[in-house]
Parts: structure tokens; C-alpha cells; sequence
């Protein structure tokens, strides 16, 4: 039998985290051969929500589900755990300015870096999707390092990567399997870039770029960065909640090509640490087009794109916002001393 994969689930009883457990137990993420221990973790006033949720799961009757818990302590919910989903954040609130929710976040995801250092694997790969995701996943990072390298911390921009997919898609009159190489740069934010310079779309046999399938300068250079991204604001604005759905597919979709490659010819948007590519200060977790290689499960940020003026400007923008993230969320370490 192959040997189960312990993966975790913070924020579980939340809209996010319930549609993302049953994709990882269905086999979905990591194989229909691939047995898993599913790991809830939550505050402890969800304590009866999760174990509803893991009675839910247990009904399901899934075949790739060897066993799921549910904990409200980091320490059970770290220990040797192969990948983890840090879905559970605080939400910013009518009223709340972005350091007040920076200084919320910080303390959850430095208390979790450390218990990542102290009990998970040395190979637990993790994916940050609560926001302020991409300086959240920095701070876990920081104080997950000497144990687990950065380059196994990502945020989640895959969400914005399908949300552009479909936009190309619904424009030209495609389907998704149509249209790829779609990058996201930079912050999980309205200051993100979603750029189809070097993207490909598939009509009537044969692929021509995005630009000349779309025939719309003004459209790609406009409404459809736009759309993208304010479509979670337009979401909560007709549903009155998040876009949880999404947001639970593209986390798997993120885990998913992590674990088994991408395919060949294909990349894929993630937030990572930066190695300095592109002129990105070093460290900052910024969302690069990257390629996976399916043996060592490494990712490597796609290099030698060319920008044009238009793109400067706005990997500039959002490239300052997360600068200015990162330096909030560290005065916040410190002034909080935590």
C-alpha cells in the first residue's frame, strides 16, 4: 500500500476550507491511488463545525481517504505533515485599515511558521491562501526557516491564473483546454497584473498569441485587467459571500500541479519567494509564471520574457505595494514583540 499523505486544512470549518477538504479526499489533488490523513484545524468555538464537517467526510465513503481528524491545537495539526493549506486568516472588517489586518495576520502566521519549524517535515510544502496571502506567506516563512526552506512556501495568485484563463476564453470564444500561459505578477491584490503577452489560444485548429486571437488591444490592456482583478469584489458583491468555490478549486489546482508537474510546453501562476528575477527584490513573495518539474516537485520561475513599457508600469505597482506589505507586517512583528 502506498503510504498515506498527511495533509492539513487550517481554517476548516470556513466556506474555503469545506470546499477544499473534499477535492483532497476524493483523490482530486493527489491521485486516486494516493491514500490521505486529512488534518482539520480551527479556533476552538468551531470545534462542533469541524466535527461535523469530518462526519461529512466519513459519509462520503471515499476510498483515498485513510483517515481525518480534527484539532484545534497547532501542535496536533502540524506534526508531520506533508503539505498544509493555511486557509484560516482574519477577515479585514468594515472599519479595519489594511496594517490593522497586516498586525492580525502577522501574529497567526508567525504563530504558525514556528509550528511548522518545530513539528512538521522538513519537506512540508505549503500554500498560503488566506489574505494578505502573499506577506502572509513571507512571515510563515521567515519564522518557519532553519527547518523548512523558503522555496516551499507559496500564496495562492492561481485564482487570478483561472480567472484570466476564463476571460480569454469567454472572449474569443473558446474553451479553457483552449487558451494557456496566462501569467499573474506580483501581489494577490487589486494591483496584481494579469498579463497574456506571451499566452497562446487554440481556434479552429489552429494556435495563434492571445493579442492577435483577441483582436482588442484596448480590451486586454483594459476591461480584461479589470475584471480579473476586482472579480472577487464583484463576486461578494451579487453573492453577499466570498468566492469560496473558486478559490477552493484553485488552491487544489496550486497543490495539484505542485505534486505532480506541469505539463510540458505550460506554465502555471504562483506566488514565491523571489530569487531576484525580473528586478523583484529578493524574498518577496511575488507571483511569477513557473514550470514544475514532475520528479523533484521544484518549481522554477520561467525566465527571459521581455516587458514593454505598459508591463513595467504595472509589475512597478504592484511590485511597490508588496514591498510596503512586507515592511508593515515586520514593524508589526516588532512592535507587537511577538
Amino acid at each position: 500500500m502506498t503510504a498515506p499523505l498527511r495533509v492539513l486544512v487550517t481554517g476548516a470549518a470556513g466556506q474555503i476550507g469545506y470546499s477544499i477538504v473534499i477535492r483532497i479526499a476524493d483523490g482530486t489533488v493527489f491521485g486516486k491511488e494516493q491514500p490521505v490523513e486529512l488534518v482539520l484545524l480551527d479556533v476552538p468555538q468551531c470545534t462542533a463545525i469541524l466535527e461535523g464537517v469530518v462526519f461529512e467526510l466519513q459519509d462520503c465513503a471515499l476510498p483515498t481517504l485513510y483517515s481525518v481528524v480534527a484539532v484545534t491545537d497547532e501542535k496536533s495539526a502540524f506534526t508531520g505533515v506533508d503539505y498544509a493549506f493555511l486557509v484560516g486568516a482574519m477577515p479585514r472588517r468594515e472599519g479595519m485599515e489594511r496594517k490593522d489586518l497586516l498586525a492580525a495576520n502577522v501574529k497567526i502566521f508567525k504563530s504558525q511558521g514556528k509550528a511548522l519549524a518545530e513539528y512538521a517535515k522538513p519537506t512540508t510544502k505549503v500554500i498560503v491562501v488566506g489574505n494578505p496571502a502573499n506577506t502572509n506567506a513571507f512571515i510563515a516563512a521567515k519564522y518557519a526557516a532553519g527547518k523548512i526552506p523558503a522555496k516551499n512556501f507559496s500564496a495562492m495568485t492561481r485564482l487570478d491564473h483561472n480567472r484570466a484563463l476564463a476571460q480569454l476564453a469567454l472572449k474569443t470564444g473558446t474553451t479553457i483546454g483552449d487558451v494557456k500561459n496566462v501569467i499573474i505578477w506580483g501581489n494577490h491584490s487589486s494591483t496584481q497584473f494579469p498579463d497574456v503577452t506571451h499566452a497562446t489560444v487554440k481556434k479552429n485548429g489552429s494556435e495563434s498569441d492571445a493579442y492577435s486571437a483577441v483582436g482588442d488591444n484596448d480590451f486586454l490592456q483594459g476591461a480584461f485587467i479589470a475584471t480579473v482583478q476586482k472579480r472577487g469584489g464583484v463576486i461578494i458583491e451579487k453573492r453577499k459571500l466570498s468566492s469560496a468555490m473558486s478559490a477552493a478549486k484553485a488552491a487544489c489546482d496550486h497543490i495539484h500541479d505542485w505534486h505532480f508537474g506541469t505539463k510540458a510546453g505550460e506554465f502555471v501562476s504562483m506566488a514565491v519567494p523571489s530569487d531576484g528575477s525580473y528586478g523583484i527584490p529578493q524574498g518577496l513573495v511575488f507571483s511569477f509564471p513557473v514550470t514544475i518539474d514532475a520528479a523533484s516537485r521544484e518549481w522554477k520561475i520561467v525566465q527571459g520574457l521581455n516587458f514593454d513599457d505598459f508591463a513595467k508600469g504595472k509589475i512597478a505597482a504592484t511590485t511597490k505595494e508588496l514591498e510596503e506589505e512586507r515592511d508593515d507586517a515586520l514593524k508589526a512583528c516588532d512592535d507587537a514583540n511577538i
